[in-house]
C-alpha cells in the first residue's frame, strides 16, 4: 500500500483559492489512481475528483467542475487539488485516496490519508 500524507487546508473567504498536496510514499504510487474526496458534518463522504495513473483521464463531481482541478506528479509522488472560486459548501475535511483500480466510490480505495481541513467563509 501507499501512504498518504495532505497538506495546504486553511481557512479561506467565499471566491478565494487553496491548493491542497497528497505526498505518497510507496513503490506503487506511479501507477496508482488518485483521488479527493471531502465530508462535511453530518454529511457522508463524497467524491471529489479522481485522476488515473497516467493523468491522461480525470473526473470530477458535477458540483466542483469547472472550479477545481486534479492534477499529479509522479517525479515528487504528490497529487494535487486546485480549488478556486471557493464556496461556503465547499467547507469540508479533504482525504486524499489511492488504489490500483479506484473509482468513485470510497470502497474502491484502500489508500487514504488522514485529512485535510478547508474552511470557506461567506
Amino acid at each position: 500500500q501507499v501512504q498518504l500524507i495532505e497538506s495546504g487546508g486553511g481557512l479561506v473567504q467565499a471566491g478565494g483559492s487553496l491548493r491542497l498536496s497528497c505526498a505518497a510514499s510507496g513503490r506503487t504510487f506511479s501507477t496508482y489512481t488518485m483521488a479527493w474526496f471531502r465530508q462535511a458534518p453530518g454529511k457522508e463522504r463524497e467524491f471529489v475528483a479522481r485522476i488515473t495513473w497516467s493523468g491522461a483521464s480525470k473526473n470530477y463531481a458535477d458540483s466542483v467542475k469547472g472550479r477545481f482541478t486534479i492534477s499529479r506528479d509522479v517525479t515528487k509522488n504528490t497529487v494535487y487539488l486546485q480549488m478556486n472560486s471557493l464556496k461556503p459548501e465547499d467547507t469540508a475535511i479533504y482525504y486524499c485516496a489511492g488504489d490500483d483500480h479506484g473509482s468513485y466510490t470510497s470502497s474502491s480505495y484502500r489508500s487514504w490519508g488522514q485529512g485535510a481541513q478547508v474552511t470557506v467563509s461567506s
